[in-house]
């Protein structure tokens, strides 16, 4: 059981050209992050397409960059119908916390879970995380790294 794991992880890919195609590459950062969060235990996940204005906010470059990075995070483990793809300018804060008008033909995302979700901005991914069944009813439990014994006082 993984006692310490955060409760969703952001996948922050870079949308320009060579930018994208570097981290999918086969040792790129993309794919190590994905993999690394998926192995840790994190079980949900958003992607934030960044510096999409750099593309003039291309909605190929946008499909084809979802295209990819769903194929391959489900290979990881994750179910790219649960993960909320957003494209964004986080430079100039282009659906970060309010809808841009820079893409029109961005229509928002869709997460099929229990609670089924939509929106069209990072806030509305993040707000829309489900939160997980936490024991909290049950004994407390931490993780412990050494025990030691000291004279006069005892074990600590």
């Amino acid at each position: 059981i993984m006692v310490l794991a955060a409760d969703c992880a952001i996948l922050i890919i870079a949308a320009g050209t060579g930018e994208f195609e570097a981290g999918i590459s086969k040792d790129g950062q993309t794919r190590e992050h994905a993999l690394l969060a998926y192995t840790l235990g994190v079980k949900q996940l958003i992607v934030a397409i960044n510096k999409m204005d750099t593309t003039k906010w291309s909605e190929d470059r946008y499909q084809e960059i979802i295209k990819e990075t769903s194929n391959f995070i489900k290979k990881v483990g994750y179910n790219p119908k649960t993960v909320p793809f957003v494209p964004i300018s986080g430079f100039n804060g282009d659906n970060m916390i309010e809808a841009s008008t820079n893409c029109p033909w961005y229509k928002g995302w869709e997460k099929e879970t229990k609670t089924k979700s939509t929106g069209k901005t990072l806030l509305e991914a993040i707000d829309s995380i489900d939160p997980p069944v936490r024991p909290s009813d049950k004994p407390l439990r931490l993780p412990l790294q050494d025990v030691y014994k000291i004279g006069g006082i005892g074990t600590v």
